[in-house]
């Protein structure tokens, strides 16, 4: 494919950016990626390479009906999350613009992060006011307000805590007995659920929303969780998360869903299945 044919732009083309594209790719859409090393975008994605920290990439005249943002920060600083998610992003947006084509559709992939402390147990839903409680959550919602005012009818995806099974660093931390207060309520979305809410947003006929959040049908005790992934593992059981004590956010799934998309892992359960 050449980089001039694509419909699709990705900025940022990590692990969930993969999964997204490659999605899209498997929809017949062509799919130009931007990534600091192009060689490990993976086929058929076309890769750019572009340092978004330093540079305006130099866009193909594209024809193009969806955009991505799907970027990712290390380390998780303040100063990190400013140049990757807002100036890394403005630069991508510049070039967009200069290309003198505005998308269809168009994803940002930010966190329910920006949401912070909330009441203990409350259910979020797209109806709370973000209340971010750090500098790297305070810069994902000022990246959330660049995209609004840079990308008319963008939507914002906002997932909770990505996993991909029992590879994840979770698994080690049961597996080497290190889980910390299982009372607290946890938020997660397989990244393969999040991909698909991604591509379900951006193809579907109804026109979306301005946000949406992504996660499971089922928050749980930290507890739970790390028993069950014990059973899976054959390790000792932690503490189990107990109700009376629980404290934290829960995350509402219910306008995700409310437009098709389905979860292929509803649950923990599901998701670290063995």
């Amino acid at each position: 494919m050449d980089a001039a044919d694509a419909d699709v732009l990705m900025i940022g083309c990590g692990d969930l950016g993969s999964r997204i594209g490659l999605r899209l790719a498997e929809r017949g859409h062509r799919v130009l990626a931007l990534r600091r090393r192009a060689e490990l975008v993976p086929a058929p994605l076309h890769g750019l390479s572009v340092d978004l920290a330093h540079e305006v990439p130099d866009l193909p005249a594209l024809e193009l009906r969806h955009l991505v943002v799907a970027l990712t920060a290390r380390p998780r600083s303040e100063g990190a999350y400013r140049a990757t998610y807002v100036d890394g992003m403005r630069r991508a947006l510049d070039a967009v613009e200069a290309a003198g084509r505005l998308p269809e559709r168009a994803v940002l992939i930010s966190s329910t992060g920006v949401h912070g402390d909330v009441p203990d147990g409350t259910l979020v839903d797209e109806s709370h006011a973000p209340s971010p409680k750090d500098g790297p959550a305070r810069v994902l919602l000022e990246a959330e307000e660049l995209f609004a005012a840079r990308v008319p009818g963008g939507t914002v995806l906002r997932c909770s805590g990505l996993y991909d099974g029992t590879g994840s660093r979770f698994v080690d931390r049961v597996r080497e007995g290190q889980v910390d207060d299982p009372h607290r309520w946890t938020n997660r979305i397989h990244r393969d659920d999040a991909a698909a809410a991604a591509v379900h947003l951006l193809t579907r006929p109804e026109a979306p929303e301005p946000i949406y959040l992504g996660n499971d049908d089922e928050p749980a005790l930290m507890g739970d969780v790390a028993g069950h992934l014990a059973r899976q593992i054959d390790v000792p059981a932690p503490p189990t998360g107990d109700p009376a004590q629980a404290h934290g956010k829960r995350i509402s799934n219910a306008r995700l869903r409310s437009t098709g998309w389905v979860p292929a892992h509803p649950t923990f359960r599901e998701g670290y299945a063995v």
